[in-house]
């Protein structure tokens, strides 16, 4: 099955949503914080610093998306938007092998393919045909 650059971007802006959530959730506490960060926050204010900054990164990414999927009107240069989007796929291939060596079974079980999922998709979204 290929999957198709629309379809990757559409699958990539939903994922991206549902981490953005679930990261708030965690800010909120209703998921605790030691199941992320490879299991190493040890206090409230780490995690708050933390999230703060994957939210952030998170959104980011996902404005990127949508302005490289046109669904939004910009002027940005589509190369700028690949390099974004290439150091990204980069950066999420890194994390999938940090994702291994949490501590956190769930870290491992659930992020490792998510990231993996990404980049794979990222790289379907820039890679030339």
């Amino acid at each position: 099955m290929r999957i198709s650059k629309e379809l990757a971007l559409k699958l990539l802006i939903g994922l991206f949503i549902t981490v953005v959530i679930f990261h708030l959730l965690i800010v909120f506490q209703i998921i605790p914080y030691t199941i992320v960060w490879a299991g190493k926050l040890k206090t409230i204010d780490e995690m708050y610093a933390f999230e703060a900054a994957s939210i952030s990164i998170n959104v980011f990414l996902g404005a990127v998306l949508v302005l490289k999927g046109n669904y939004i009107t910009h002027r940005i240069p589509e190369r700028v938007l690949n390099t974004i989007l290439w150091v990204f796929m980069v950066l999420f291939a890194l994390n999938t092998i940090g994702n291994l060596m949490a501590e956190s079974l769930f870290e491992k079980v659930v992020f490792t393919p998510l990231t993996l999922l990404s980049s794979v998709l990222i790289w379907i979204v820039v890679r030339r045909e």
